[in-house]
């Protein structure tokens, strides 16, 4: 049986249509798809911030309770659950080009909508528009970056789509320091603030919609040239792009192919790893970063809302978006398990610490320091890892599936804490807020250890066992 695998292993590799593309660099093309697709996740996290100084700005025009400012602050984060598992699945079904693009379309739709909200559940209503959008970026921007990457750079590439949030959460705040320096009527200043998150997502829906198929997806549906080509591309060797709408797959037996998750207990581990990881990362992280003016107003109750967000602007600056970048360039080198467990535990000791802090939020200084420090491990660690993951670990058949459902479950825990850390904040302050998320961040480090793979260095042929998976049911029907 062992030199039977070894063998079956050994056509793989010398039968491998994605080796070159396997084994190259960063091209130009690379760094085009990295910008394209990163430019809805910095649309994700400018929202995410702004939202939190709208609603500031919208609970005394609108007499807003407690219970409506969680609605509106986490309505777009349910709704992206919704995006992610409806866009995840149909680009396995349909192809990542053919719909490419219109998540964009969607989200910015929602976000000029958002901004012309005459109340409450219109507002409520166009947000979960927006949230659809966000949601359905996730799987197919981390897929195509994915199934363009050499196994070397990989990690780091789709780390990168990725860390675009991190300028995202930068430039959040000074739009929000201009518009609140400029003394504007605050009704129309949150409008503004709303609307500007549709220009992002709406300069890269024309390159979207004209990107070629991946050549992963290309092979799948038996377009072996096509996958040629598209590899081709990527690697430099020729520039003409793609004119037809894509291949598509024979739909037969589409959703019967879902059964792998019954089938392989290995797959079936991963999908719950990954998907009970993102969920406890986002109920820490969401609630915290969306509550960020909260939690600075906690710390610095005497200070101006324009002062505050300044505050909140130097944490994201110092802290969070370095982050990002160390995990990009350790992602290759370190590993994606060993970064997720250490930013996990991280975390944890952060929260923890705050939430023990002599003086509580009066101890301005300590309680800045360890907020970057919570911002810092959050982005290097599975802020950036739970995204990478399910773009590796799940065959090229089921892989924008598997990522739609995971940040599904990630996007519900974002919901959960977001609805839950102003009321947590509200009964039990600061510090039961904190030390609730810190718990939170130890069961994912537990998750982490236990359920999840190791795929640094490895092609996502070897990392699903999709190719020897297929080929041995190859010769098992031959066989018979």
């Amino acid at each position: 049986m062992a030199g039977h695998v070894k063998s079956v292993q050994t056509t793989v590799a010398s039968d491998n249509p994605f080796a070159e593309l396997d084994s190259a660099g960063i091209t130009p093309f690379h760094w085009k798809i990295m910008f394209i697709s990163g430019m809805g996740f910095f649309t994700d996290a400018y929202d995410l911030f702004i939202i939190g100084v709208a609603l500031t700005l919208l609970k005394p025009i609108w007499n807003l309770s407690p219970f409506q400012v969680s609605v509106l602050g986490s309505s777009s984060l349910l709704a992206a659950a919704v995006g992610a598992m409806i866009f995840g699945r149909v680009a396995d079904v349909l192809g990542r080009k053919r719909i490419y693009g219109l998540e964009v379309l969607v989200l910015a739709v929602g976000a000029i909508a958002s901004a012309f909200a005459p109340s409450f559940w219109w507002l409520v209503i166009f947000r979960f528009i927006l949230g659809v959008g966000i949601g359905g970026d996730y799987p197919v921007s981390a897929t195509i970056m994915s199934e363009y990457s050499g196994t070397k750079v990989r990690g780091m590439l789709v780390s990168l789509v990725f860390s675009m949030q991190g300028l995202g959460l930068i430039v959040g705040p000074l739009v929000a320091i201009a518009l609140l320096g400029l003394g504007l009527n605050h009704d129309l200043a949150w409008r503004i603030m709303l609307a500007l998150g549709a220009i992002p997502a709406l300069s890269v829906f024309y390159m979207r919609r004209n990107l070629q198929e991946t050549p992963r997806f290309a092979a799948l549906a038996g377009k072996m040239e096509d996958a040629t080509h598209a590899a081709g591309r990527a690697l430099g060797q020729h520039n003409e792009p793609s004119r037809d709408e894509g291949p598509k797959r024979d739909h037969k037996n589409l959703w019967a192919e879902l059964s792998v998750y019954r089938k392989d207990r290995v797959m079936l581990r991963w999908l719950i790893g990954a998907s009970l990881a993102w969920f406890l990362l986002d109920v820490a992280y969401y609630g915290n970063t969306l509550s960020s003016p909260l939690v600075v107003k906690a710390i610095n109750s005497h200070g101006s809302l324009l002062t505050n967000t300044i505050i909140t602007l130097a944490i994201f600056t110092v802290a969070a978006f370095p982050g990002y970048l160390v995990a990009a360039v350790a992602m290759d080198r370190v590993g994606r398990k060993p970064i997720q467990a250490l930013g996990f535990l991280f975390m944890a000791l952060a929260f923890a610490a705050i939430a023990l802090l002599p003086g509580g939020s009066q101890a301005v200084v300590p309680f800045i320091l360890l907020y970057g420090v919570s911002y810092f491990f959050t982005e290097f660690g599975p802020n950036t890892t739970t995204f990478v993951y399910p773009a590796e670990i799940f065959p090229a058949r089921i892989r924008t599936t598997s990522h739609g459902i995971t940040a599904t479950c990630g996007k519900i825990g974002a919901f959960v804490g977001t609805f839950a850390f102003p009321l947590l904040m509200a009964h039990y302050g600061l510090q039961g807020a904190m030390g609730t998320v810190a718990g939170v961040a130890i069961l994912g480090l537990l998750v982490t250890w236990a359920l999840l793979p190791e795929p640094k260095g490895e092609s996502l042929e070897q990392i699903s066992r999709d190719d020897l998976l297929r080929i041995q049911q190859s010769e098992q029907q031959g066989a018979t």
